[in-house]
């Protein structure tokens, strides 16, 4: 199983608590599309295996109009052997979903939906600066269901300064009326070099609190189960047979390939970037100089597959470790893992080694202590 990433470097907002997402102009979208087509035929070689996921991520993949977006999925089937009922996922923002522009996207292959929900409150939204309004969040979903989707995942964001318990629990009460099968909620974080960290260091803003976080997050865990959602990965809760395909094959270690700028690709042994600089990837693009790599080594490999793993419900095997990286990595994994059994942090049954329920909100800091350190 293979997978195929589209990052789109365009974005009509800059949010207060994000640094990846930028504004641009869209005069030279053209050009753009034009590269991320030309480094897919690049690539066809890359991927061996049937690609069985498509994802429209990045900025803001919605602002495309139908003829982009149809235009590159063609150019995936012509160089690539492609399942024939891929997960075809594209990001989008409320404010970006009226009825025309579902209608459009209902003639493309786009089969399902991440809309960027965040909060169904307006003065969490001002807060966010996000562009969409709470009536618009309230009323996309209802219509991509309209226009025949019903696989759509949305975003929430907990751990809000000046959000209380009630209008976090209304926020996921809304979500499970609108009946979206999957939802991925993340807790509020304030990068450097962002606005938001900006504002809260002269005081205007209130900081994120890690105490208001964990109840949000144990709020999260448990309603969602009384929905019938299972938390298959940390962040991600879905129904059943609505995980996402694309983001479970990163988390199980499966090859994909990421294109257009700051795209990451990995094969297994070696993990790529794309510059992230809209105009030096255009400017290299046909160089072939728009990427750095590395060969991961074995620590490396063994650290990732840690990470990923232990975010997820299928956690981690120990023949697996065995298996592939060898006796010492084995013991000392069996080692750390034996105290964290003692300390009730982790579950062991059989084979498989998972976080659990209690200490998911540690999940980051749990992980790191047992990496293998150079």
């Amino acid at each position: 199983m293979a997978g195929i990433y589209i990052h789109i470097p365009f974005c009509k907002q800059r949010c207060y608590y994000c640094d990846f997402h930028f504004t641009t102009s869209l005069k030279n979208k053209e050009e753009m599309i034009d590269a991320i087509i030309y480094e897919l035929k690049s690539r066809k070689k890359e991927i061996k295996d049937t690609v069985k996921t498509i994802y429209f991520g990045g900025g803001t993949p919605s602002v495309l109009q139908i003829t982009d977006i149809n235009k590159i999925i063609s150019s995936i089937y012509k160089n690539f052997t492609v399942s024939n009922n891929p997960e075809i996922t594209i990001e989008a923002n409320p404010d970006d979903l009226d009825e025309n522009k579902i209608s459009d996207l209902s003639k493309t292959p786009v089969n399902r939906f991440s809309v960027g929900i965040q909060s169904f409150h307006d003065k969490d939204l001002k807060f966010m600066n996000r562009a969409h309004n709470s009536r618009q969040a309230l009323e996309c979903i209802p219509l991509l269901k309209k226009y025949g989707f019903d696989n759509i995942t949305i975003d929430l964001i907990y751990g809000v300064p000046n959000q209380n318990k009630e209008e976090w629990l209304y926020n996921l009460n809304t979500a499970f009326n609108l009946d979206v099968p999957h939802i991925s909620a993340y807790a509020l974080t304030v990068e450097e070099n962002t606005p938001l960290n900006t504002l809260i260091k002269k005081g205007k803003y209130p900081k994120v609190s890690d105490k208001k976080s964990f109840d949000d997050f144990n709020i999260l865990i448990n309603e969602s189960s009384k929905h019938g959602f299972e938390q298959y990965e940390i962040s991600n809760f879905s129904k059943k047979g609505f995980l996402s395909k694309h983001n479970t094959s990163y988390w199980q270690g499966e090859m994909y390939i990421g294109v257009g700028p700051s795209a990451h690709s990995y094969n297994g042994i070696t993990r790529r970037w794309n510059i992230a600089n809209n105009k030096k990837y255009l400017d290299n693009i046909k160089l072939n100089t728009y990427f750095e790599s590395e060969i991961l080594s074995a620590k490396d490999k063994f650290n990732e597959y840690i990470m990923t793993g232990l975010r997820t419900m299928f956690g981690v095997s120990k023949n697996k470790i065995l298996q592939d990286f060898g006796q010492e990595f084995h013991e000392n994994f069996t080692h750390k893992t034996n105290a964290l059994k003692h300390k009730g942090d982790i579950n062991i049954e059989g084979d498989i080694i998972t976080i659990s329920k209690s200490a998911k909100f540690r999940t980051d800091g749990i992980t790191s202590d047992l990496f293998e350190i150079d």
